[in-house]
């Protein structure tokens, strides 16, 4: 009897160095005498398909959405107060990057937060401005897709809540 398989074709997951995407399929390859079954994820906003093993998907760290009590907590977690260590910035920027890619929606809202400017704030670098937007594009995406709302909603949510904070 075949395994059954944890996801289906059309269910959202979260991959976590690219974040949402969708199962567009399940594919069989072979590869000479081996036989290999294949999540195929779309990522549409990277314009990217993904293929992985699916009996490799918990180990590459696959996952659902989030309930909406771990987005909640997300959420909690951009209204505290901001956590800037006073390391050299190489250092911070890999640690962000490393919570960016864990998936975690908690660890990339620390990273939202940390790094968010409120407007009589001094100006960001280029790059702590391009770690911000990708932390803020993962998690509006994870939003929009527990939410059922679209992206754009979901990043002005996200907004609305690091404005009240500040």
């Amino acid at each position: 009897m075949p395994e059954q398989l944890e996801y289906s074709i059309g269910d959202y997951v979260v991959y976590p160095a690219h974040g949402v995407g969708r199962i567009a399929g399940i594919e069989t390859h072979s590869v000479g005498e081996l036989s290999v079954e294949l999540y195929s994820i779309s990522f549409e906003k990277d314009r990217m398909t993904l293929k992985v093993p699916t009996g490799k998907a918990k180990k590459s760290g696959l996952r659902k959405l989030s309930s909406k009590d771990l987005i909640k907590s997300a959420m909690e977690t951009l209204r505290g107060r901001s956590r800037v260590r006073r390391t050299m910035w190489s250092r911070r920027a890999q640690e962000y990057e490393a919570k960016i890619n864990s998936g975690d929606p908690v660890s990339i809202a620390e990273v939202v937060r940390d790094l968010h400017r409120a407007t009589d704030q001094p100006e960001q670098s280029y790059s702590e401005r391009q770690i911000y937007q990708a932390a803020l594009e993962r998690l509006a995406r994870e939003l929009a897709a527990v939410e059922k709302i679209d992206e754009q909603k979901a990043t002005e949510r996200l907004e609305q809540v690091l404005t009240k904070a500040a």
